[in-house]
C-alpha cells in the first residue's frame, strides 16, 4: 500500500515543478532524465532506496501527464488569451452581486473543448444555473494573469469581461444536473431567513463554506486567533458529518456505507467540489470502505490517493492554497500528533489518563486536542506565513476553547435548515438557540485576537528568522530526542528577542517613509520621532490593503496612529482605510472636501465622524524637528484633481506625495506653495503618463522617485513616458511591483 504513497509523492512533485518552476517545453527532457535516474536506482541492491524508485516513476509519469494536459487541453484556452470573441456561456451556479454588476461561473465550449469560466456582467441581473449568456467577451487565460493560481486551482481556466451587447436567455427550469447548486442556494437562503444578522454569516460559512458574508473584523479575528479553518469547509466538517451518519446508522458497517457514501458525495457537490473538500471526502470514503470490507485503513496512503485523484483531474489544483493547507494539516497530524499525545499523557500534572473518571477523560481530551492542533500547526504554519504573512501564536488556546462547540453548532445548523423547511417558526427558534454558541465562538476569537501578540507577522525579518530557527530546533530536538520543554523554552526566548528587535529597530531611525506593497494602490507610512502618520490605504482589494498595512505596523509594535491622511476617495487609495482603523485606531482622519460624496466617503463619515478633520485650507502638523504640510485642491469636482498633497519636511529631507493629480493639478500645487528640492517624490497616479510632469520635476529636482504600483496591472502603470522623463532627470526609481515594500530611512 505504501508504494502508492511514494508514487503519489512523485506525481505531486511533478505538478509542483510544472506549476512553479518549469514551462512545458522542458517537461519531456526532464521526464527522460527522471526515467533514466529511476532505472539506475532500480538496479541498486538496497531496499532502503527502493522507495526512491517509486517516487521517480511517479514524477516521470506526472511530467508526461502535465505535458499532455497542457498541450491537449489547456493550450486551446491559452490561445484565446486577450482575444474578443462571441461566445455562449451556460451558467452553472448562482451569480454574485458586486460593485460593478454581477459575476458567475459557467461553462463554455472553445475548439470543441469545454472549460469552466468565470465571467462578469456590467448589469444588475440575477443569474441561475441553466441560464445562457451570449455576446461578446474579452477572454483571459487564468495562467497568464495575476492570481491565476487561485482560479486554476479551483478548475477555472478562463475569465471573461463583457465587450459589446450581452443577451441573457433565462432557463424555464433549472436542469437536474445542477441540483447541488440549487441545494446550496436554498441552504444559504434558509440560514439567512432563520438566523439573526450577527450570526448568519458565520452559520453560512461553517455549514457550506460561504465566507463572502463575513465582515472584515470577524474574518480577521478568526485568522489572528488561529481558527479560520473552521469556516473553510474541509476535514473537520466531513468528520463531524460522518460521526452523525455513523451514529444514525447505529454504528452498522453496511448501513454506514450505504448512506455515508452518497451523503459524502452530495456534501462535496454542495460545497462546490473544492480541492480541500474533495480531499477530505475521498479519505473518509476510503475509511468507510475499509470498515465495510474489514480491511486495514492506512491514513497516509488514503491521503496520497486523494491528492493523486485531484491532481489527475486537474494538475493545476496543486496551486490551490486550500488543498495545500488541507493536505499539510493531515501530514502534520500523521507525523507529530501521536508523539505529542504520548508525551502529554505522561506529564505528572495531567494526572492518570486511564479509566473512566471525569479527570481521566479530560486528560485524554486535552492531550488529543493539543497534539492534533500542534501537529497541524507544525506543517501549516510555513504555508500561512508564506501566503498570508501571519503566524498565529494563540491557535492552541483558541482551538481548545472553541472546537468542542463547533460540532454542536454544525449539527444545530443542519437541524435548523431541516426544521425551517418543515415549519419556519420551529427552525427560527432552533436558530435562536444555536446562535448563542456561535456568539461564544466569535467572542472568544475577537477577545484573543485583541491580545497584542496573539499573532506575529512576516513583515518583520526578525520574525522570519525566528520562524526558521524554530524549525531548525524542531529537527535537532526531534533527531536527538531532547526534552520538549527545553525546545519550547528556546523558541520562546527566540520569539521574545525577535519581537524586541522588531519593535526597537524602527525607533532607532530619526525618520522613515515606507511604501507598503498593496498591489495596484498606494499606502505610505511616515514615521518621525515616535509619531506615525499613514497616507492612503487602498489597492485592488480593500481587505488585502488593510491586512498588508496593519501587518506592517503591528510587526513594528505600532498599535495606534497619530493620523491617517486620505488624498482622495478612489478605492485604490482609500478602500482599506475603514478596515485599517478597525484594527489600528487613529487619532485624526484627514479628508479632502469634494462636491459629490461617494459611498466610501459616507462610510468614513458615519463610522469616524468624531475623528474627521476636513482639510479646507493648508494644514501644518508640527513634528519634532520637522513638519507635515497637507495642501488641498481648489478643484472639488474631479476625483483625481481633488487629491490632497502631502509634504513631509525634516532637516536635509523633503518628501512630496501628490495623490492622483495630473499635470494640471501639479501646476496648481506649485502655484499654491513654494516647493523645495526633493529627496523623495512619490510618483503621481502610480506612474501614469499624465502625472509627474516635466514642470514638477524641474521645480523639485527629486533624487529618488518612488512608484507604488501593482505587478502586471491592467492599466500598464508605470507608463514608459513617465520612466523616460525620470531617466532624463537622473532620478533613482524604486517600484513596489519590483522591490516589494520600500523603506527609506534617515
Amino acid at each position: 500500500m505504501r508504494k502508492l504513497m511514494w508514487f503519489s509523492i512523485g506525481f505531486t512533485a511533478s505538478c509542483v515543478i510544472c506549476a512553479y518552476l518549469l514551462n512545458s517545453s522542458w517537461l519531456i527532457s526532464l521526464c527522460l532524465l527522471v526515467f533514466l535516474l529511476a532505472g539506475a536506482i532500480f538496479f541498486i541492491p538496497s531496499l532502503r532506496r527502493k522507495f526512491f524508485h517509486y517516487i521517480l516513476i511517479g514524477c516521470a509519469i506526472g511530467l508526461i501527464w502535465n505535458w499532455g494536459y497542457d498541450r491537449l487541453y489547456l493550450s486551446a484556452a491559452g490561445s484565446y488569451h486577450g482575444r474578443a470573441e462571441i461566445i455562449s456561456i451556460e451558467v452553472t451556479d448562482y451569480s454574485t452581486h458586486s460593485d460593478y454588476g454581477v459575476y458567475a461561473v459557467g461553462k463554455v465550449e472553445l475548439d470543441e473543448k469545454t472549460y469552466k469560466i468565470q465571467f462578469y456582467l456590467n448589469q444588475d441581473t440575477s443569474l441561475s444555473p441553466g441560464d445562457l449568456v451570449k455576446g461578446g467577451f474579452t477572454l483571459h487565460d487564468t495562467a497568464s494573469i495575476d492570481n491565476g493560481s487561485y482560479h486554476r486551482g479551483n478548475g477555472i481556466f478562463i475569465l471573461a469581461n463583457p465587450k459589446g451587447e450581452i443577451e441573457v436567455e433565462f432557463a424555464e427550469r433549472i436542469p437536474s444536473r445542477y441540483l447541488p447548486a440549487v441545494m446550496r442556494h436554498r441552504i444559504l437562503l434558509m440560514l439567512k431567513t432563520v438566523f439573526p444578522e450577527d450570526t448568519c454569516a458565520f452559520a453560512q460559512a461553517l455549514l457550506v463554506g460561504e465566507t463572502s458574508g463575513l465582515s472584515y473584523e470577524t474574518d480577521t479575528a478568526l485568522k489572528t486567533s488561529g481558527i479560520r479553518h473552521v469556516v473553510a469547509v474541509s476535514g473537520l466538517h466531513v468528520s463531524i458529518l460522518f460521526a452523525l451518519v455513523y451514529l444514525l446508522c447505529g454504528k452498522q458497517r453496511f448501513l454506514t456505507a450505504l448512506f455515508g457514501l452518497p451523503v459524502l458525495l452530495l456534501f462535496a457537490a454542495v460545497a462546490g467540489f473544492s480541492p480541500s473538500i474533495v480531499r477530505a471526502c475521498v479519505m473518509q470514503a476510503l475509511m468507510i470502505l475499509a470498515l465495510l470490507l474489514n480491511k486495514e485503513y492506512d491514513p497516509p496512503t488514503a491521503l496520497s490517493f486523494a491528492v493523486l485523484t485531484i491532481l489527475v483531474v486537474n494538475p493545476g489544483a496543486i496551486t490551490s492554497v486550500s488543498l495545500q493547507l488541507s493536505a499539510g494539516c493531515m501530514i502534520g497530524i500523521f507525523l507529530f500528533a501521536e508523539p505529542i499525545r504520548r508525551y502529554l499523557l505522561h506529564l505528572n500534572w495531567l494526572g492518570e489518563a486511564k479509566g473512566k473518571s471525569l479527570k481521566a477523560y479530560l486528560a485524554r481530551w486535552f492531550a488529543s486536542s493539543v497534539s492534533v492542533t500542534l501537529g497541524a500547526m507544525i506543517t501549516t504554519t510555513p504555508l500561512c506565513a508564506w501566503y498570508f504573512g501571519t503566524v498565529s501564536l494563540a491557535g492552541i488556546v483558541t482551538n481548545l476553547l472553541t472546537l468542542w462547540v463547533v460540532s454542536f453548532v454544525f449539527y444545530g445548523l443542519l437541524a435548523a435548515c431541516v426544521l425551517g423547511a418543515i415549519w419556519l417558526p420551529l427552525g427560527t427558534c432552533l436558530a435562536w438557540v444555536v446562535s448563542w454558541p456561535i456568539r461564544y465562538v466569535l467572542w472568544v476569537a475577537k477577545m484573543i485576537s485583541k491580545v497584542p501578540v496573539s499573532a506575529v507577522y512576516t513583515s518583520s525579518v526578525y520574525i522570519v528568522i525566528w520562524l526558521i530557527l524554530c524549525y531548525v530546533l524542531l529537527m535537532v530536538f526531534r533527531k536527538r530526542k531532547k526534552h520538549p520543554v527545553l525546545m519550547a523554552g528556546c523558541m520562546t526566548i527566540g520569539l521574545a528577542a525577535a519581537l524586541l528587535l522588531s519593535w526597537i529597530e524602527p525607533r532607532l531611525d530619526h525618520y522613515r517613509i515606507s511604501a507598503v506593497d498593496v498591489g495596484q494602490g498606494q499606502c505610505l507610512v511616515i514615521q518621525n520621532e515616535g509619531k506615525y502618520y499613514m497616507v492612503d490605504c487602498g489597492g485592488d482589494s480593500d481587505a488585502y490593503a488593510a491586512d498588508r498595512a496593519t501587518q506592517f505596523l503591528l510587526s513594528q509594535g505600532v498599535f495606534r496612529l497619530d493620523g491617517v491622511i486620505v488624498t482622495h476617495y478612489d478605492e485604490d487609495h482609500a478602500g482599506g482605510v475603514a478596515n485599517l482603523m478597525h484594527r489600528i485606531p487613529a487619532d485624526t482622519l484627514y479628508l479632502p472636501i469634494v462636491d459629490s460624496e461617494s459611498d466610501l466617503q459616507n462610510q468614513l463619515k458615519a463610522e469616524y465622524s468624531d475623528k474627521i478633520k476636513w482639510v479646507a485650507q493648508t494644514e501644518e502638523l508640527q513634528l519634532e524637528d520637522g513638519k507635515i504640510t497637507i495642501i488641498p485642491s481648489q478643484n472639488r469636482q474631479d476625483a483625481n484633481e481633488s487629491s490632497l498633497c502631502v509634504l513631509f519636511q525634516k532637516k536635509n529631507c523633503d518628501i512630496l506625495i501628490t495623490g492622483d493629480r495630473s499635470e494640471k493639478g501639479e501646476q496648481e500645487l506649485m502655484d499654491t506653495v513654494e516647493l523645495p528640492d526633493l529627496e523623495i517624490l512619490v510618483a503621481g497616479h502610480h506612474g501614469s503618463a499624465t502625472s509627474t510632469s516635466w514642470e514638477l520635476l524641474r521645480a523639485t529636482q527629486p533624487e529618488i522617485v518612488l512608484i507604488s504600483v501593482g505587478e502586471g496591472n491592467r492599466y500598464g502603470h508605470p507608463k514608459q513616458e513617465t520612466l523616460e522623463r525620470l531617466k532624463l532627470f537622473d532620478c533613482l526609481v524604486y517600484r513596489t511591483d519590483l522591490e516589494g515594500t520600500l523603506i527609506f530611512r534617515g
